[in-house]
């Protein structure tokens, strides 16, 4: 449940925080483009009262120049009034341009226009008439006043409109300014939202991590419980298997005992009554003769299967002999029946009765399966003391060997040796490659793991 609900706080906030973050983003950008407007038109109205500004200096330098020339004739003077007729009608043409796009200032600007063309249309009259020494007409026009109420005109216009772009570039200054606060809002909610976002997220982060904290808990503890279990339920088997394994070899000596009584006993007899018979019969006919004999060939041969069958259940050399002169017989009769050379080397060890049987069978059953599958020539079995611990058994062959990672599942046979060793505290290892033989090994500590077999079977 807790999980849950972190899930559904986070569906919950993303959507919030995206929500913000595009509120935020609309309100940055609003206040972007409002700032430059506002910044383009400050710069626009700075450069039109800037240009105002010039046209009335202009019209002072053309007039002091005017002035200059007619009271004293010489042409210096018109240099200045020149320039500034150029410069003045050059600064006309933006300011019409600015103008238009202000239709408040637009009559002002005509008057200005019409008045700066008047007062440059006396000057340069005025100007005309001096070169053709029409003295009393220029004098006479300057008389009538009409430039200096022209000059008059522009100076009352110049100053309204440089008046009313002073007042927009307090306005646009103002706009820029309330633009910038609306930012610095937006930043600083934004930041607050930031933290306070950064604060959510740790808190949900911590909360995940104690959640996740509880379920590696669970799960452990519930791994360790199934881990518990199947160490138990292991070491049943195991005890349950070294069981069965021990009362198979009880039941294999005891099946072993009951051929060499019993059925030993009726071979024998057997045998002594055929050598009777022939005893109480001097002549027989050839055909009697020759049945008596395939009978005693018959009751050899019953109880040489009967002795191999024995040895089979229940190696009786090994509980006489010893483990290294029964193997020693064992791996003899392996050479003679299957035709193949085999090598040995026994070192004398010392293990009790159960690892002694255990080495007996992992040869045994070794040697049966080369018969069987590893179509080899050689063989070798070593068998040597590790120390002052254990000891190995080997057996190796040169046979067509195999990849221990593809035996198949329902080959028990080195599955059955490897718990065998196991069952006695030791190891199994088999290294074998297709086409280059194979060699099974085996390691048994000299003191066997203690048995508590019979107080597991007995609960």
């Amino acid at each position: 449940m807790t999980r849950t609900r972190l899930w559904r706080k986070s569906a919950l906030s993303f959507p919030l925080a995206l929500l913000v973050a595009l509120a935020l983003l609309l309100i940055s950008e609003t206040s972007y483009h409002r700032s430059l407007a506002a910044i383009q038109e400050t710069n626009a109205a700075v450069d039109a009262r800037i240009h105002v500004g010039r046209v009335l200096r202009y019209m002072v330098d053309a007039e002091t120049g005017q002035r200059g020339y007619l009271l004293t004739g010489k042409e210096a003077y018109l240099t200045p009034y020149r320039n500034a007729v150029t410069q003045i009608k050059e600064l006309l043409p933006s300011l019409s341009r600015y103008y238009a796009t202000h239709p408040a200032q637009l009559t002002d600007f005509e008057t200005l226009a019409r008045a700066i063309e008047k007062k440059l249309s006396e000057m340069s009259e005025t100007i005309q008439l001096h070169r053709e020494g029409r003295e009393d007409a220029w004098r006479s026009l300057l008389q009538l006043d009409v430039g200096l109420e022209m000059q008059q005109t522009i100076r009352v216009v110049v100053d309204r409109l440089i008046g009313v772009e002073m007042q927009r570039l307090a306005d646009h200054q103002s706009q820029v300014k309330q633009t910038l606060l609306i930012s610095r809002l937006g930043v600083a909610a934004m930041t607050v939202l930031s933290v306070l976002a950064f604060y959510f997220y740790l808190k949900q982060t911590r909360e995940l991590g104690l959640e996740r904290e509880r379920r590696r808990a669970a799960l452990q503890a519930e791994r360790d419980l199934l881990e518990s279990q199947v160490n138990q339920r292991t070491h049943e088997l195991t005890v349950l298997a070294r069981h069965l394994q021990t009362a198979q070899e009880s039941e294999r000596s005891h099946l072993a005992r009951e051929l060499h009584d019993e059925l030993g006993a009726l071979l024998t007899s057997a045998k002594l009554d055929v050598a009777r018979l022939r005893t109480h019969l001097p002549t027989v006919t050839p055909e009697a003769a020759k049945r008596l004999a395939h009978l005693n060939e018959a009751l050899n041969s019953g109880i040489a299967l009967k002795r191999r069958i024995i040895e089979d259940l229940r190696p009786s050399a090994l509980g006489h002999l010893g483990l290294t002169v029964s193997l020693d017989i064992l791996t003899r009769e392996f050479g003679e029946r299957s035709g193949m050379a085999v090598h040995t080397d026994f070192a004398p060890v010392k293990l009790g009765d159960s690892g002694d049987l255990t080495i007996y069978r992992f040869v045994q059953e070794a040697l049966t399966n080369i018969a069987k599958y590893a179509k080899a020539t050689q063989v070798e079995v070593r068998l040597s003391a590790i120390g002052e611990e254990g000891v190995e058994i080997s057996v190796s062959d040169d046979g067509s060997g195999f990849d221990p990672e593809r035996v198949r599942s329902g080959a028990h046979g080195l599955a059955g040796m490897r718990f065998r060793v196991e069952a006695e505290g030791g190891e199994m290892k088999v290294e074998s490659r297709p086409g280059e033989g194979s060699r099974l090994s085996a390691r048994l500590p000299k003191r066997p793991p203690p048995s508590d077999e019979g107080d597991e079977l007995a609960t």
